[in-house]
């Protein structure tokens, strides 16, 4: 770096410090904290600067600490730079575009695949959920936010992106290449498993899916089915205002969830007894793949007892994030606000936990995936699961067995 570059960058700390301290003195500001932060992120900057064995990359440093900053907050939240808010406008002007089939989150310092769209270039491509990304496009994901991943993973149907995974039994990343494609409508499956018993599993929370719910379970009524199994593994897409829908068809009463953030008025959603269609014994099963807007519904009918939770934890993600533009062409997606179990705990922090706990059973960690065998791998829409599957008997043997069969 040239002696006037490290002259401006110089002068420009003690101008920042400058600020700061005047600022402080003639109290501008009744946040105190703010100020002390911002002098010592110029004191860090100052001594990278000047005591770094290298001469540092600035750029690089700068956009490494919002990153940092950014994540340490919640695996939604992340910075854009200028070039990634560009691409992430056009995606979002143009409704068609390539994406991968994979629903993806933070965990672990790393992007981590929370599901898979059935027969999308991930499934095929025998991606599960749970593994780790280590890289995208190249790009290591460790120094990488949610949204910068989704971009990475989008782009122009019929292209190509190639991600290095970590799957299980395996102590080094596998590359594989997805060929992205347009993910089209996923629709609701749903068959009579019993006399009395009907299986529905709820792909996403999109209009179309949860219209189909609407659908099915008048019709499962009016067919004097009495109890239901609603299965929200894998169920991550889609919006909470669909969610809301979604759960008034099983209440009759009560709160749904509750909406707050620091600059978000605290709402709460009750159920109205007149949107209520299935007032019969309904229990959920939920996995480590339910996350986002299926959270919501998962959190309402247990937080008004409505009928058991099977499996395991979910995810937690269910919240709200406003995209907001920088002056530099980059922005920032910040998480705005949170939902509330009925119970008053975030689901954000604590997920949604089964009333009754069943793993889903363990898997040879030497096996290689496979999409015939694994039964990790997502089902296919109209597939019912197998018959081995432990989350889905037990869900079946508390229904036939009657146990908390509470109507709405």
């Amino acid at each position: 770096m040239s002696r006037l570059a490290r002259i401006s960058i110089v002068t420009l700390s003690v101008i920042v410090f400058l600020y700061v301290g005047l600022g402080y003195v003639l109290g501008k500001t009744t946040d105190d904290k703010s100020y002390r932060s911002l002098s010592v992120f110029g004191e860090v900057l100052q001594h990278i600067q000047e005591d770094y064995v290298d001469e540092p990359n600035i750029s690089i440093v700068t956009a490494g600490a919002m990153h940092g900053l950014l994540e340490s907050l919640d695996p939604l939240s992340g910075y854009l730079s200028p070039r990634e808010y560009a691409d992430y406008r056009d995606r979002t002007k143009n409704p068609v575009h390539g994406e991968t089939g994979m629903t993806v989150s933070k965990r672990y310092g790393y992007i981590v695949v929370v599901s898979v769209v059935p027969d999308s270039p991930a499934g095929k491509a025998a991606m599960r959920s749970g593994e780790i990304l280590e890289l995208i496009a190249g790009f290591a994901t460790r120094d990488m936010s949610v949204g910068q991943a989704n971009s990475l993973l989008q782009g122009a149907p019929g292209t190509s992106v190639k991600v290095a995974v970590i799957r299980r039994g395996k102590s080094e990343p596998q590359e594989v290449t997805l060929n992205r494609a347009v993910i089209g409508p996923q629709h609701i499956t749903a068959d009579r498993v019993g006399d009395d018993v009907a299986y529905v599993r709820l792909p996403a929370m999109e209009p179309l899916d949860v219209s189909e719910l609407h659908d099915k379970l008048a019709q499962l009524d009016k067919q004097g089915v009495h109890k239901l199994l609603l299965d929200l593994r894998d169920c991550t897409r889609g919006d909470v205002s669909e969610a809301l829908v979604a759960s008034q068809f099983f209440l009759t009463s009560g709160k749904i969830a509750s909406l707050e953030g620091q600059t978000v008025s605290h709402k709460d959603f009750q159920a109205e007894p007149d949107k209520a269609v299935w007032h019969s014994a309904v229990d959920v099963l939920i996995s480590p793949s339910t996350s986002g807007a299926a959270e919501v519904l998962a959190g309402a009918i247990k937080g008004n007892k409505r009928g058991e939770l099977v499996g395991e934890r979910t995810f937690g993600s269910a919240s709200e994030q406003k995209v907001i533009p920088l002056d530099d062409g980059g922005a920032l997606i910040l998480t705005v606000a949170i939902y509330s179990a009925p119970d008053g705990k975030s689901i954000v922090e604590d997920g949604v936990t089964p009333t009754v706990e069943v793993h889903q059973k363990a898997l040879d960690p030497a096996a290689e995936p496979s999409t015939d065998t694994d039964d990790s791998a997502p089902l296919a829409p109209g597939q019912l699961p197998k018959a081995d599957d432990p989350v889905y008997n037990k869900g079946l043997e508390l229904l036939k067995s009657g146990a908390m069969q509470k109507a709405a």
